[in-house]
């Protein structure tokens, strides 16, 4: 296994811990929104850069959800199906953290559409990268 494999697996991993907060919490209503969308935001930014990283490609210090899915598409692999709604996560990675945002929203997107994001992109990192080096975790 090549450095950047194992350094992908471990990325993947990582999303997947962020993705267990966003399922265990979504259906708190007292969860905050920007937490949800937050955890939702580096599960899929952590995968992005694994299937980046599985590619042999560098990745940029970035939250752009968009523009790590358009270096995915430039390393020739087919990039989530869900790609172009990625887009609507990046908020959570950077400015939503800090300022406040409405309790059962964040800027028009909703909890569910925030675990169905992560949750599809992963899946789809999973079978890309490695599923039978990723038997632990969520």
């Amino acid at each position: 296994m090549t450095l950047q494999h194992e350094h992908a697996i471990a990325l993947l991993r990582r999303a997947s811990d962020d993705l267990y907060i966003v399922q265990r919490l979504i259906e708190d209503p007292n969860a905050p929104a920007w937490v949800l969308g937050f955890h939702a935001q580096q599960a899929v930014e952590k995968a992005l850069k694994g299937a980046l990283s599985f590619a042999g490609r560098e990745y940029p210090r970035t939250h752009n959800l968009d523009m790590l899915s358009q270096l995915i598409k430039a390393t020739g692999q087919m990039p989530p199906p869900c790609a172009a709604d990625l887009g609507v996560l990046t908020p959570f990675g950077v400015v939503l953290r800090y300022e406040d945002a409405p309790s059962e929203e964040c800027h028009g997107v909703a909890n569910t559409q925030l675990l169905h994001l992560a949750e599809e992109v992963i899946s789809w990192a999973r079978q890309l990268i490695d599923p039978t080096a990723l038997a632990t975790g969520p």
